[in-house]
C-alpha cells in the first residue's frame, strides 16, 4: 500500500518549538581558583581584576603571604583549592586568618573534566567552576578540633608502632623456640614483660622465669616452664634488646602525648561549657578501674561530656577514647549535615544509590579508608558482643547476611545515633536485647499476618501443650 504525501505529512509527530536556554550566570563574582603544588601554587582571579589574572607563587612562607596580599588587592572574598596531599594546609590556615572564605574541593570531583593539560588551565577552571557555584566544599572541623585531632592521630600512630615492635619481639622469641605467646595472652602484659626483661638480664632458666607468672594468668607454672625452654641465641637476644629499648622509648612519648591531651581537654571544654546544660554522667561510667596500656591514662569522660553536651559513652561499643577520637574528627557542629542519613552517607557506611534509566544499577559502597567509618566499625564490633539492642541487631544480621555486612550496618546505625544525640542533645537509653527481640518478633508476626490476609488466609496461634511447646521467634 502506497502512502500519499498528504497522509505521510499527517502521520508525522508534531514537535514543540524548543525554548530558549539561558546561559549560566556567575554567582560568586569575587571568586578565585588555586592549583596546589609541592613547590609552587598557581592562582587565577577574574580577568577584570588584574592585567595578569594568573600568577605563580612560591610555596615558601613569604610566597604564601604575597599570594594572600594579591588576593586582597584583587578584592577576592572566596577561593577554591584542591586538597592535594598536605600542601594546602598552610595556605588554607593563612587565608582563613585573612578573612577569605576557602572552599576545599575533592580532586576527584574535578579531575575527570577533559581539556586541562597545565597548572594554568587547572586554576582557571577551578575559578570558573567556583564563580558559577558548581563546587562542593569538603568537610573540615573547627580549628580547636583540628588541634585535638592532630594529637589523637599522632597518639594512634605511636600505638601502631609499639604494636609492630611487640610483633618483632615475638618473632625473635619464636626463632629462639621460646613459645611465650602460646601461654600468655599478651606478651606486652605484666607477665610477658617481666619474663622478657629477665631473659635479657641473663636468666635463661625456664623454672626461674616461670616464677614471674601473674596470679591472673590462666596458664600454670608448669605450662609456662615448658614454653620457655629454647635456644637463646645471642643475635636474636640483641635484636630483642634493641627492639625493647624502642618500645620503652615510644611508651615515654605516648605518656607525654597523654599529658598534653590532659591539659588541652579542659581548654576546649571551657569554650563549650556555657553553651548548654550538661546532664550528669551515669554511675556506671564513673567507677574507677585499672586502665589498659592502650587507653588514655587520664580522665576523659567528664571533659567529653562538657564538650559534647551529652554522654556518648552510653552507646554500647563506644568507649571514652573512641568517642574522643570521633569528636576530634567531626567536631560538635552537626548542622553541617542536613540529617542523620547524610551524615551516615558522608562516613561511606551507607550504601550508594546509582540510578540510571529509572533502574538501580549498583548499591556498592565506595572503597575508602575513612577514619570516622573505622571508628564506627570498631564500635559496632564491640557492641556485637554485648547483650543490648545493638548487640541483638548485629547478631540477627550476622546470621542472615554475614558478619562483614552486619558490622557495616551496625556502624551506620551507631553513626545515626551519634548524629541525633549531638544535634538534638538527646540522651541514649538502651532497651536491652530481650526488648529488641520482642519487637522483632512482633514485626515478623505482623508481616506474616499481612501476607496471609493477601492470600485469603488467617493465622491462628498454636495451642500450648506439654507435648508440643510453643517456640518463640527470636535471635540468639
Amino acid at each position: 500500500m502506497t502512502i500519499k504525501p498528504r497522509e505521510e505529512k499527517r502521520r508525522k509527530k508534531k514537535c514543540r518549538r524548543p525554548g530558549k536556554v539561558e546561559a549560566l550566570k556567575p554567582i560568586e563574582l569575587n571568586a578565585a581558583g588555586i592549583d596546589i603544588g609541592a613547590s609552587s601554587h598557581f592562582v587565577a582571579v577574574p580577568a577584570n581584576r588584574d592585567d595578569e589574572p594568573v600568577r605563580e607563587f612560591s610555596a615558601f612562607t613569604s610566597g604564601l603571604h604575597e599570594l594572600a596580599d594579591w588576593l586582597q588587592a584583587c578584592k577576592v572574598t572566596t577561593v577554591a583549592m584542591e586538597s592535594t596531599g598536605v600542601y594546602w594546609v598552610s595556605l588554607y590556615d593563612l587565608l582563613q586568618e585573612r578573612g577569605i572564605e576557602v572552599f576545599l574541593v575533592n580532586a576527584r570531583h574535578v579531575r575527570g573534566v577533559p581539556g586541562r593539560k597545565s597548572d594554568v588551565l587547572d586554576c582557571q577552571w577551578l575559578q570558573q567552576l567556583h564563580s558559577y557555584g558548581l563546587l562542593r566544599r569538603s568537610f573540615r572541623p573547627d580549628a580547636e578540633f583540628v588541634k585535638l585531632r592532630t594529637y589523637l592521630r599522632h597518639r594512634g600512630s605511636l600505638i601502631d608502632t609499639r604494636s609492630s615492635l611487640i610483633q618483632q619481639i615475638q618473632k625473635e622469641l619464636v626463632l629462639c623456640n621460646v613459645q611465650l605467646h602460646l601461654v600468655v595472652t599478651d606478651i606486652a602484659g605484666e607477665t610477658g614483660m617481666r619474663i622478657i626483661r629477665d631473659i635479657l638480664a641473663g636468666n635463661h632458666s625456664p623454672e626461674s622465669l616461670a616464677q614471674h607468672r601473674d596470679p591472673r594468668c590462666k596458664a600454670s607454672i608448669e605450662e609456662i616452664t615448658q614454653a620457655l625452654r629454647g635456644e637463646y641465641h645471642e643475635e636474636h637476644l640483641f635484636v630483642i634488646r634493641q627492639t625493647l629499648c624502642l618500645y620503652d622509648a615510644y611508651g615515654e612519648q605516648l605518656a607525654e602525648c597523654d599529658r598534653v591531651l590532659e591539659k588541652l581537654l579542659p581548654d576546649i571544654a571551657a569554650g563549650h561549657l556555657a553553651e548548654s546544660q550538661h546532664p550528669p554522667l551515669s554511675k556506671s561510667g564513673t567507677l574507677r578501674r585499672k586502665r589498659r596500656p592502650k587507653e588514655a591514662q587520664f580522665e576523659i569522660r567528664e571533659h567529653l561530656n562538657q564538650i559534647v553536651g551529652i554522654d556518648l559513652t552510653a552507646i554500647p561499643g563506644l568507649g571514652e577514647l573512641t568517642a574522643l577520637q570521633l569528636i576530634g574528627e567531626v567536631g560538635v557542629d552537626m548542622a553541617r549535615w542536613p540529617d542523620a542519613d547524610h551524615f551516615a552517607s558522608w562516613t561511606t557506611l551507607a550504601p550508594s544509590c546509582r540510578i540510571t534509566g529509572g533502574k538501580a544499577r549498583s548499591s556498592r559502597r565506595p572503597a575508602t579508608a575513612h577514619r570516622v567509618a573505622k571508628i564506627f566499625r570498631m564500635a559496632a564490633m564491640n557492641a556485637g558482643r554485648t547483650q543490648t539492642a545493638l548487640g541483638g541487631f548485629y547478631r540477627r544480621l550476622s546470621a542472615r547476611v554475614g558478619k562483614a555486612k552486619a558490622v557495616v550496618a551496625t556502624a551506620a546505625k551507631i553513626a545515626r545515633l551519634v548524629y541525633i544525640m549531638i544535634r538534638n542533645a538527646m540522651p541514649y537509653t538502651d532497651s536491652g536485647c530481650a526488648a529488641y527481640e520482642e519487637r522483632y518478633r512482633d514485626r515478623v508476626i505482623r508481616n506474616l499476618e499481612r501476607r496471609a490476609k493477601a492470600l485469603g488466609l488467617r493465622l491462628l496461634p498454636q495451642p500450648q501443650s506439654e507435648e508440643t511447646p510453643a517456640v518463640a521467634v527470636g535471635v540468639c
